[in-house]
């Protein structure tokens, strides 16, 4: 069996190609190590660390509701979760479990892809990654990447364009 044959990345295909994604689909790329940061995927694929979309998956908590929010962003710093609270107008962001990951996007912390999920998350995209060309997303498991754009990245998840970061 192929690594491209693993459910997780041939999801994450399916979801690309169906969204006319095709040069992103095709372009997934299964490394012989784990990806798990951003630094350590910006040397696997050959690019700057801020090119890396990270899919970071927060629990957010408006009084007794919480809900999942999957943020893209830059490799090359942190989002804030007192920033992300202001935009998603909860009352606070929290860090989520990875069985709270894996229950709203099927995939496992490291290899969280930002399409492929069970149903849609609400997502905010990261505007500093508009300054890359190309920027490298997770692909549904932990030693898999793709190519896609900032604008990609946007049309892919409906996510709204957003400063995550102070």
């Amino acid at each position: 069996m192929s690594a491209l044959d693993h459910p997780g990345i041939r999801k994450v295909s399916a979801a690309l190609a169906e969204a006319g994604h095709h040069d992103a689909a095709n372009g997934i790329r299964v490394l012989a190590d784990a990806v798990r940061t951003a630094a350590a995927a910006a040397e696997a694929v050959g690019v700057p660390v801020g090119a890396i979309a990270n899919s970071l998956v927060f629990a957010a908590v408006r009084g007794d509701e919480t809900t999942p929010l999957l943020v893209l962003t830059s490799g090359a710093h942190r989002a804030d979760t007192a920033t992300l609270a202001a935009l998603a107008g909860v009352d606070r962001i929290e860090r989520a479990t990875p069985d709270f990951v894996r229950q709203h996007t099927g995939q496992v912390i490291g290899g969280v892809s930002p399409v492929g999920h069970p149903a849609p998350v609400r997502t905010f995209v990261d505007v500093a990654l508009e300054q890359y060309d190309v920027v490298w997303a997770a692909a549904g498991h932990p030693h898999a990447v793709y190519p896609t754009t900032y604008a990609g990245l946007v049309e892919l998840t409906g996510g709204t364009p957003a400063e995550v970061a102070r």
